[in-house]
């Protein structure tokens, strides 16, 4: 794949070593320090595949040594039992890391694999599948990624890249022109978008001239209702549907004309693929 995986690898990998791994493995110890393996991982079921540069991370902080073979990469459809990578090193390492490593890319590749099925289920409606902030603690960039190579695309990264007005901010604000206006005079210029939840709402985010109208557990109705609405506007907001969004639904919610579908759930309720990792032993 083209897309340039996020540059916090080595700092992730460094933690989840250390939460594992902490004083040193003793199981691993037990097989004498001269041994030498090879393993072959593959994969149990369908999935497409997010992780490579997570794994090679842990085998390269635990050993240089190890050499890793992909097979594979990241955006990969594979099918069961085809294999992903060999590694052929001490077995020490390979033992150690084992865990680390098929957490990442079984985790990731999950969260690939589903977004990949949004995608697919909304193909040929002009509207895309994006991901939320309802990531994994501490996997936030790599998750992103993942959805990236599911076909997806990423929202804001975080609270300092975009301006997402919901109702708490507005009953703050006291309105949504009062929000938006208020958006308008922070430095640097972020998009500035609005979650609705009526369409007398949405008509008040077309008066601030927000750029972006999150339209929140809209019925198909008025959604299609919004999308001509704004249509007819000189300056169209983009408009994105939330709320009530799954695999049977999310087809539905496509065709009303939204621009987006923002679905928390491709990372938020991770299933992780089954992967499977064998090692031989030799001197």
């Amino acid at each position: 794949m083209s897309i340039p995986p996020p540059p916090d690898i080595e700092s992730t990998v460094r933690l989840a070593l250390q939460e594992d791994v902490g004083a040193g493995d003793l199981t691993a110890s037990l097989v004498p320090a001269e041994v030498q393996g090879h393993a072959r991982v593959i994969t149990r079921e369908a999935a497409v595949i997010c992780g490579v540069a997570w794994v090679d991370a842990v085998f390269r902080q635990l050993d240089p040594a190890v050499r890793v073979e992909w097979h594979v990469a990241d955006g990969a459809h594979v099918r069961p039992n085809d294999l992903l990578f060999e590694a052929q090193g001490p077995a020490r390492p390979l033992l150690t890391g084992e865990r680390t490593a098929i957490n990442f890319l079984q985790t990731l590749s999950g969260t690939a694999t589903q977004t990949h099925r949004y995608v697919e289920a909304i193909k040929g409606t002009g509207c895309r599948i994006l991901d939320t902030r309802k990531t994994v603690p501490g996997l936030r960039l790599a998750q992103k990624y993942a959805v990236l190579c599911g076909g997806g695309r990423n929202k804001r990264i975080g609270l300092y890249d975009g301006i997402l007005i919901k109702e708490n901010h507005i009953a703050t604000a006291g309105s949504i022109g009062a929000a938006v206006a208020a958006a308008r005079q922070l430095p640097g210029r972020v998009p500035v978008e609005v979650e609705v939840e009526t369409l007398d709402e949405l008509e008040e985010a077309f008066a601030a001239n927000a750029d972006l109208a999150l339209l929140d557990e809209f019925s198909l109705a008025d959604l299609a209702e919004g999308v001509r609405r704004n249509r007819l506007r000189a300056r169209p907001l983009e408009l994105e549907a939330t709320g009530g969004v799954d695999l049977n639904t999310v087809g539905a919610i496509a065709a009303t004309g939204v621009d987006f579908i923002s679905v928390g759930s491709i990372t938020k309720h991770v299933r992780a693929i089954d992967l499977s990792m064998r090692l031989a032993l030799g001197r």
